[in-house]
């Protein structure tokens, strides 16, 4: 699941049980089932394609930046198991910056994002720096793309700007039907 965009050190091995702690009077601590749980909330799952997709479009783009709301798919939705907890949200969907801009304008509210979506943005720096700025738009997550448009120069960062660990997952999102 994790590819060349995890850094040496961050791999993590699925299905790998914690051993606890063992404490001088014979009790168990919980220690390294919490490590694992807070490198799990560091960690950001995204599908290649939308990987892919994503800095295509960046590349396509330049010189001028590019702004995407993100949308994830929970990653009990997925055909595969991806290895994860059912309730991980995986990023799948990006929704248009343009979409129901002329209303938002108007009536300053966001309907080009579907009630409850887009904790998560796509952002590039065409001319650096590879790190957030005062700039930018926030969100929970922040993908962050600069040239060369590729998988080695695209990182994960949560809203004060730290890094997180990109785990890009080898699987296709279920298919959306409309009623």
């Amino acid at each position: 699941m994790p590819d060349d965009t995890t850094t040496p050190g961050d791999e993590h091995l699925s299905g790998a049980e914690p051993t606890p702690d063992r404490t001088t009077d014979g009790e168990t601590t919980e220690t390294e089932t919490e490590t694992e749980t807070e490198t799990e909330r560091r960690r950001v799952h995204v599908t290649r394609g939308l990987v892919d997709l994503l800095l295509d479009m960046a590349e396509d783009a330049e010189p001028s930046s590019v702004n995407l709301v993100l949308a994830p798919t929970p990653a009990g939705q997925f055909d595969a198991d991806l290895g994860v907890d059912p309730e991980t949200p995986v990023l799948t969907h990006f929704y248009m910056a343009e979409a129901g801009q002329s209303v938002s304008a108007v009536f300053g509210m966001d309907l080009g994002t579907p009630a409850g979506r887009g904790r998560a943005r796509f952002l590039t720096h065409p001319q650096g720096p590879f790190e957030l700025t005062e700039r930018d738009d926030l969100a929970a997550v922040v993908l962050l793309a600069v040239p060369p448009w590729e998988r080695r120069t695209l990182a994960a960062f949560d809203r004060a700007g730290r890094k997180l660990e990109l785990a890009v997952v080898d699987a296709e999102p279920p298919r959306e039907e409309l009623d």
